[in-house]
């Protein structure tokens, strides 16, 4: 990414070149679905928009421009485009609402910043599922690996960027929709802190839990990324001293390649100078008995009255959240309200977490995956619960969670940068 940014920026290479070289990448993967929605015409002339921003002087890299400028991204199908239809994932919603009449606030930032928006991706129906799988618009499978699943909910991202179509591509994080795709195709992730960017025109799942964030190839891109939902002001010159990793016996069923990543990543941060312990995290096995009934309870009135328009295993989630009382919803806010508060102190007093992102290299495509969705919640939840920004290492196998407090956005992902030049 910086070296295409770079070429734009002394003019070896034209917004309008990448754009044309994106669309004819676009929807490599076996089922021909990357992208819900998109419009070469559209495209190119977004690119051609781009061309005629002016130059200057400073910024990332010398040109005025922004760190996007001329760059090739593609947006996830639950924000508005203007003249275009949102899907959300299902044909449902596609149908009812018609085209969009005007830019969510993220792409109205993403033009702004002169990113050439290549289309919309493909995602798990209603952004309520961690495997990519979708009745209605094809399960999403690894471009060049058919055999495997992207994972989801932000499919369609992550095979954006494996098939070159996109540089970056955004997704969104509420249980780990970011974070368990680029695990399990080999890509970087950034889920942005709680509350950071604005979603005006865009399609919540569980307002408490929902995120913005990123999908891409390189870490050393990671800095590159952090100003499209970052506040006007922020903090940028934390430095990390320390970090926590899980102990074994939260380990028990990751996969052998996965437990090696894992001591890779302890080797990486160490070799940066960062002092690292291990902690036992068994209070954590109460995050998905808190997590997904508000989840449910918040998607089951974003989509109340049309519940029996979505697949049996959606359907059925949203009965169960709409069937939640109030004092049960209280006391579950509660033992939020609690459980972050103790994150918050063990960020206080080891800076940054470190965990998979998933338990396993690969999703089967085809294979039965009831049991998948609680078995990778189970890993990603607790950094759900407590809101924070989390980057996802690609290793050999895998990746790996790192988190940091809320609003340490920008000094994770300069980190996280540094990991990129040891290799990791």
């Amino acid at each position: 990414m910086g070296g295409l940014r770079r070429a734009l920026a002394d003019g070896t290479l034209r917004p309008s070149a990448l754009a044309e070289q994106a669309l004819a990448r676009s929807n490599a993967n076996a089922g021909r679905n990357t992208y819900l929605w998109q419009s070469a015409e559209w495209t190119l002339a977004e690119a051609a928009r781009v061309e005629a921003m002016p130059h200057g002087e400073g910024g990332p890299f010398g040109d005025g421009r922004s760190a996007l400028w001329g760059l090739p991204v593609s947006v996830k199908d639950c924000f508005d485009l203007a003249g275009a239809p949102t899907s959300f994932g299902v044909r449902f919603y596609r149908e009812l609402n018609g085209d969009a009449t005007r830019d969510s606030w993220l792409v109205e930032r993403l033009r702004m910043d002169g990113a050439v928006i290549v289309g919309k991706t493909h995602l798990h129906p209603l952004a309520y599922g961690i495997t990519g799988e979708n009745p209605e618009f094809g399960d999403c499978v690894q471009p060049g690996n058919p055999g495997a699943l992207t994972g989801g909910s932000s499919s369609g991202a992550a095979a954006s960027v494996l098939e070159g179509s996109a540089v970056a591509a955004i997704g969104t994080d509420t249980g780990g929709s970011v974070r368990a795709p680029a695990a399990l195709c080999g890509l970087a992730g950034y889920r942005a802190s709680l509350g950071r960017g604005d979603w005006r025109g865009g399609a919540h799942l569980a307002q408490s839990f929902d995120t913005m964030g990123w999908l891409f190839r390189d870490l050393e891109d990671a800095p590159l990324l952090a100003s499209v939902f970052a506040p006007e002001a922020t903090a940028r010159d934390r430095a990390f001293n320390r970090f926590a990793v899980v102990d074994d016996g939260f380990l028990l069923d990751c996969e052998a390649e996965i437990a090696d990543g894992l001591k890779a990543a302890v080797g990486a941060l160490e070799a940066l100078g960062l002092k690292g312990a291990r902690i036992d995290v068994d209070w954590w096995a109460e995050s998905l008995a808190i997590y997904a009934p508000i989840q449910a309870w918040e998607a089951a009135r974003i989509h109340a009255g049309h519940h029996d328009r979505f697949e049996t295993s959606i359907r059925e989630r949203l009965e169960w959240g709409a069937g939640i009382g109030s004092s049960e919803i209280a006391a579950l806010r509660q033992r939020h309200a609690d459980f972050r508060a103790r994150m918050d102190e063990l960020l206080a007093r080891h800076e940054l977490l470190l965990l998979p992102a998933s338990p396993v290299v690969r999703l089967e495509a085809g294979a039965d995956h009831r049991q998948t969705r609680a078995r990778l919640l189970r890993y990603t939840t607790p950094f759900s619960l407590a809101g924070v920004p989390v980057v996802v290492i690609p290793c050999a196998a895998g990746g790996m969670q790192l988190a940091a407090a809320r609003g340490c956005d920008e000094a994770l992902l300069q980190l996280a940068a540094r990991l990129a030049d040891l290799g990791h």
